[in-house]
């Protein structure tokens, strides 16, 4: 069995760490993001397809070194194609009934109940169901007493909303489904081809326990958290850290990095940071290969990668880019 992961789109919500990095490679718990996608797959799937863009050598010579128990392609949308277009860009490899993963869904998820659910059921497709108080900001679907979806709803006023549950982006579909999708155009599977098939069986898979949409940093903050608690851990030092200074709660730092008599707090720190004495980090991400000096201060704020920050300086509230970034 086949998955699609969708990993295009050029993450301008967590600029200014995708102007280096993208959004599928950044890290969570020293892990790719991606990478938990694809070790949450199940043993059924034994192939991969990336539809990717940005950044997509990166991904591949990523993957190339990975040490992963399925196959990989890594194929190029040569422009952005929308959801739908995106999953039509690789139809050659969808030859029977494929799963569809959004690359930013951080989630409790277990996907061969969800491949065991669907099989049960008699249909062309189904999506992963999950609840929020505010539905406003998301596709929203209607459920019957056995799992149907009877209609949908993109991102509703709240006086609109007739359902709280979302799309929650884990789809399995019948490769027929391709066939609604025109080759070559932009088309949102969500918006475009799901209405399509209410009538021909679309199941709602509803989940407990979370779901965290990583497309911004906030969210990134809230999936470690998230994360850390599951393992039963405050923090998380990575290999070959040394950490002379306090690590408070729902921090991580990164492999081979160095940290003085500082405090880190509620913050994620990426491979190769160095930070001297007298330090305060809080809330706030720091890529790869920083230098920090002695006495800053970095407070909800995103430091990008290979950058110096000398002693004494300050940072509140600021997104400090690469050099080589205008």
């Amino acid at each position: 069995m086949k998955a699609v992961i969708l990993s295009g789109g050029f993450g301008t919500r967590m600029r200014p760490l995708t102007y280096t990095t993208p959004k599928p490679l950044l890290p969570i718990l020293n892990k790719p993001l991606i990478r938990h996608i694809v070790d949450q797959l199940p043993e059924e799937i034994d192939e991969v397809i990336l539809a990717a863009n940005y950044k997509i050598d990166m991904l591949r010579e990523y993957f190339e070194e990975a040490d992963i128990d399925k196959t990989v392609h890594v194929v190029d949308e040569p422009k952005p194609l929308g959801t739908g277009g995106a999953v039509k860009n690789v139809e050659e490899y969808l030859d029977e009934t494929f799963f569809v993963i959004n690359s930013d869904i951080i989630s409790s998820i277990d996907l061969k109940k969800y491949l065991e659910f669907y099989k049960s059921k008699d249909g062309v497709g189904a999506i992963s169901a999950w609840e929020v108080e505010n539905p406003e900001e998301f596709g929203i679907f209607e459920l019957n007493d056995k799992d149907r979806i009877l209609r949908f709803q993109e991102k509703p006023e709240p006086w609109e909303a007739f359902s709280n549950t979302i799309n929650a982006g884990h789809y399995i579909l019948e490769p027929k489904v391709l066939n609604l999708i025109p080759p070559g155009e932009k088309v949102s599977m969500e918006r475009e081809i799901f209405p399509l098939l209410v009538d021909d069986g679309l199941f709602g898979f509803e989940f407990e326990g979370y779901w965290i949409d990583c497309g911004r940093p906030s969210s990134f903050f809230k999936a470690t958290e998230v994360l850390l608690k599951e393992m039963g851990e405050q923090y998380l030092v990575g290999d070959r850290s040394v950490t002379e200074g306090e690590v408070e709660e729902y921090s991580a730092i990164g492999i081979d990095c160095t940290i003085g008599d500082s405090r880190i707090s509620n913050s994620i720190l990426f491979d190769g940071v160095e930070i001297d004495d007298g330090c305060v980090i809080e809330n706030s991400i720091i890529g790869y290969d920083v230098i920090i000096e002695d006495d800053v201060k970095v407070v909800d704020s995103i430091i990008s990668d290979n950058v110096y920050i000398e002693e004494g300086n300050e940072f509140i509230g600021n997104k400090i880019k690469p050099e080589e970034v205008e």
